[in-house]
């Protein structure tokens, strides 16, 4: 799998790779939130605050508030860490915890 995604990246400038990865992400977050509902055994209808189709339309959005993800992370006893990395090799620039809530 990486080997081909390796060969189609190649083929692509590195504007189009970074949107793409970009996208991916924002895929797998989708998939994720449904994911850490059902392994936590939470069904669409157990949110307060949130009628079923609502929770079902944000576990498909691609754009999240980070209002609402941390309202529905908490429907689920969940917490929400953000943390900062750098994206260079720089030594004096370390990871940081932007918020935890």
């Amino acid at each position: 799998m990486n080997d081909a995604i390796k060969m189609m990246e190649s083929k692509m400038t590195p504007e189009s790779v970074i949107r793409s990865r970009k996208m991916a992400e924002q895929e797998i977050l989708a998939i994720r939130l449904g994911q850490l509902r059902e392994k936590l055994g939470v069904k669409q209808t157990e949110f307060n605050n949130f009628s079923q189709t609502s929770i079902s339309r944000l576990e498909k959005r691609k754009d999240l508030r980070i209002s609402t993800l941390i309202e529905y992370l908490n429907n689920l006893g969940m917490g929400l860490e953000i943390r900062t990395f750098p994206k260079t090799k720089r030594k004096e620039i370390k990871e940081e915890i932007l918020l935890r809530v």
